[in-house]
């Protein structure tokens, strides 16, 4: 099968085999295990943070700085599209007692204005603004990258109002090699950053939050209330190093891949596509003359496997499991289904 669902289907490198089986470790929980302490320090300073804290995945990571940013009975502003308030099986309600704030992008991207407006005045009827949360790449806007002069303007509005931003970065790096800016430029936009290793990095297992030493000490805190804290946990995060180490420029080939996908699915009858949606590695289609089920249901039967993303999308993700010729086949299954 081709599988084109995520780039979380990555296996783990050879090189992240043997460092998994050598790692040196100890127990995190009480801060000993030197592989996860060096993965800290290494995510700290590649985003320009002081501290950082391993966690088991991307969604413990966000409800994790979500939980230490707020209180309950607050509000937190966020695209109306993001993994945060689509994909967490509505995790910051149930567990921070906040309440979303919901605002619609343009492809993901949050107008400053917008989220100016929506921050709340002091007024007893109104929850209080406690926190804005950001998405880059924006998984369900397509892998789109939200420009630096967004979140630097979102970022300032914040501090004129003196509320946190929190960044999911779960694909930080995919926007940092397609951009060409450092992960660090957009970090300095946000209080906290969650990335996660586990998707085009290619580790098995794991996403990393950095901030501030004050917020992270607190972080540690939340990430052992959810379960999270961890024992000899460098078993996993030498992984993680390796993907730091080895993986992050190669993810230009993904979005080359992706590239060559949309370039073939571009003009084709009975598809909303535009392949200049496309900055990353991730392809988004509208098939116009079946549901996206019945479309998703076709590419199966000839052995290439996507992803429903809701009533009208079908989305296609490249990652290091892929190949060209993969990416050929999946373009003539798609002219084959159009053509029913």
């Amino acid at each position: 099968m081709i599988d084109l669902r995520s780039d979380t289907i990555t296996r783990p490198t050879e090189e992240m085999r043997r460092a998994m089986y050598e790692a040196e470790v100890g127990d995190d929980v009480y801060g000993e295990d030197p592989t996860v302490n060096r993965l800290q320090e290494k995510a700290a300073e590649v985003t320009g943070k002081e501290a950082a804290l391993y966690v088991p995945s991307g969604t413990m990571g966000n409800q994790v700085s979500i939980l230490t940013h707020t209180s309950p009975g607050t509000e937190v502003i966020m695209e109306a599209n993001a993994h945060i308030y689509y994909y967490e099986a509505a995790a910051a309600s149930a567990l921070a007692g906040i309440q979303p704030r919901p605002l619609a992008g343009q492809k993901g991207v949050l107008p400053p204005e917008l989220v100016e407006d929506a921050i709340r005045p002091d007024d007893v009827h109104l929850p209080p603004t406690s926190l804005i949360c950001l998405e880059n790449t924006h998984n369900r806007a397509g892998g789109r990258i939200v420009p630096l002069e967004n979140m630097k303007a979102i970022h300032d509005l914040a501090r004129r109002h003196n509320l946190p931003v929190h960044l999911d970065g779960a694909r930080i790096f995919n926007a940092s090699v397609a951009s060409g800016i450092p992960v660090s430029d957009y970090a300095a936009c946000t209080s906290s950053v969650q990335f996660c290793f586990s998707k085009g990095l290619g580790a098995p297992v794991g996403s990393i939050i950095t901030g501030p030493s004050d917020f992270i000490n607190e972080a540690k805190r939340w990430r052992k209330r959810l379960g999270g804290g961890m024992r000899q946990a460098g078993v996993i995060a030498s992984a993680c190093l390796v993907a730091l180490e080895t993986m992050v420029e190669r993810l230009a080939d993904d979005h080359a891949s992706a590239r060559l996908l949309a370039d073939g699915l571009a003009g084709l009858k009975g598809l909303n596509f535009d392949p200049a949606d496309v900055d990353t590695n991730i392809v988004i289609v509208k098939p116009l003359t079946m549901t996206p089920q019945r479309f998703n249901d076709e590419l199966k039967k000839r052995g290439i496997l996507a992803s429903v993303m809701g009533p009208d999308m079908v989305r296609l993700t490249t990652s290091r499991e892929v190949e060209s010729k993969d990416l050929e086949k999946t373009v003539a299954a798609v002219k084959e289904i159009l053509a029913l």
